[in-house]
């Protein structure tokens, strides 16, 4: 699945499929503007920290068509870069993409905005691009660690979805079932937004994997009773010391993991890593609307007035992670050193979280 981040360039239009809908219905939601696209991320259209970069980096873009019709064009296009960065906190791959785009700006600042439309279109591509290659190293890296016959469970949605193309945790699972090993998935359901039961069982069983759903709270009944072997999930941002941020539950199912003795392992591109952020303290925490979890599909389960907690992210931290595997390789602690190592081979660095 390499098709529902898509732009087309004659129209300036970028389509988004829209995530929010699956898996009863596929539709796309086009965004002609930034505000289309902040929308879309903030309203969970488009969700997962890889796919966010390239949607951010298409939508720098856009803001450069819109800021062609200003008065003050570079300051314009300069604010809207800055909403951009900013439309959700945690995964650091939104803010990295936009850093991108901004050096390439920044590189070429004699260049009318028609030019830097064309040269931003070409690299947006390529960041879309680049992540699908990435995702299938990190897959062809992580099948190695799961075995025949074993069942994964993953938490979340860490799939094609969540990127431009192919995944992450699920890219290992379609690299191992590649390779013809008999391997199942157990999805979490995730609550509130239930991307496991929706987007993760959607597109395993697209593809002819076979998986199961469970509810969240039932992982350490089914760790003990044998009937996990491996954990993977993704991660929305990497700190520096290897504590990693993801959807919440996931720490939880870290710290059940370990008390079973079955790895725990995260897979990310090394686009998710983000050095400026020493540890998981550093990590922006969003907080997300109390609806989400007071009510389903609008219908409200829980009294009137009683608040509800809705964290979208906790952070696991580096001890309970068995190895992280990367499109650079499987990474293991102390993450600090191989984290730096990875990096400076792949001659990449990371913005802070703002």
């Amino acid at each position: 699945m390499e098709d529902h981040i898509r732009y087309d360039p004659e129209q300036g239009v970028l389509f988004l499929l829209d995530q929010r809908l699956l898996p009863a219905r596929e539709e796309f939601y086009a965004c002609r503007s930034t505000d289309d696209v902040i929308y879309a991320i903030r309203e969970m259209v488009v969700r997962g920290a890889p796919a966010l970069g390239a949607v951010g980096a298409f939508a720098c873009v856009l803001a450069a068509r819109e800021a062609r019709n200003g008065k003050n064009r570079e300051a314009e296009l300069d604010a809207m870069l800055g909403a951009i960065a900013k439309a959700r906190p945690t995964a650091v791959n939104l803010s990295w993409a936009v850093s991108r785009m901004r050096g390439v700006w920044r590189d070429r600042r004699d260049i009318t905005l028609d030019g830097l439309i064309r040269v931003w279109e070409a690299e947006s591509e390529l960041i879309r691009r680049e992540d699908i290659e990435a995702n299938r190293r990190i897959g062809a890296f992580g099948a190695a660690l799961v075995n025949d016959g074993e069942t994964v469970l993953t938490h979340c949605n860490a799939g094609a979805l969540a990127t431009a193309g192919f995944g992450t945790a699920l890219g290992v699972v379609y690299a191992a079932f590649g390779q013809g090993k008999d391997i199942r998935v157990i999805a979490g359901e995730t609550r509130p937004l239930l991307q496991g039961a929706r987007l993760t069982a959607y597109e395993l069983h697209r593809e002819g994997v076979p998986v199961a759903i469970v509810c969240d709270n039932a992982y350490a009944l089914l760790m003990q009773r044998g009937m996990v072997q491996k954990v993977i999930t993704g991660a929305d941002r990497i700190a520096a010391n290897g504590d990693t941020a993801n959807k919440i539950g996931t720490y939880g199912a870290a710290l059940l993991a370990r008390a079973h003795g079955i790895p725990f392992y995260v897979a990310a591109p090394l686009s998710t890593v983000d050095l400026e952020t020493s540890d998981g303290a550093g990590i922006c925490i969003e907080e997300r609307p109390e609806s989400e979890v007071t009510c389903i599909a609008g219908t409200r389960i829980s009294p009137a007035g009683v608040p509800a907690y809705n964290f979208a992210f906790d952070v696991t931290p580096a001890e309970l992670i068995h190895g992280i595997i990367t499109d650079a390789g499987v990474l293991r602690p102390p993450y600090a050193d191989s984290l730096k190592r990875a990096l400076s081979r792949e001659g990449q660095r990371k913005p802070p979280c703002r």
